[in-house]
């Protein structure tokens, strides 16, 4: 069974894009001989991207996916992704 396409994803793909981007540029780089600092910049771009990426998942999961609560007691779910960004 295929699950409907989330709000989400669209802007997912767009970040591991960008990721793909700052990826093949470090590759690049590196048969450049480029200096170490500016391959270590677009590393930290990749790393940044793909670790948003995954945070914007994670959030998308909790909010759509989990079990429902109560609108008015969203206390649990605001903690539990707060915790995410350890992930």
């Amino acid at each position: 069974m295929t699950q409907p396409i989330h709000e989400s994803h669209p802007q997912i793909k767009a970040r591991l894009k960008r990721a793909h981007g700052h990826l093949a540029k470090v590759i690049e780089m590196l048969d450049d001989q480029a200096p170490c600092t500016d391959i270590a910049q677009q590393l930290f771009a990749v790393e940044k991207a793909i670790t948003n990426a995954k945070r914007v998942l994670i959030h998308d999961h909790i909010d759509h996916c989990l079990s429902p609560v109560a609108e008015d007691d969203r206390s649990d779910i605001e903690d539990f992704k707060a915790i995410t960004k350890y992930l």
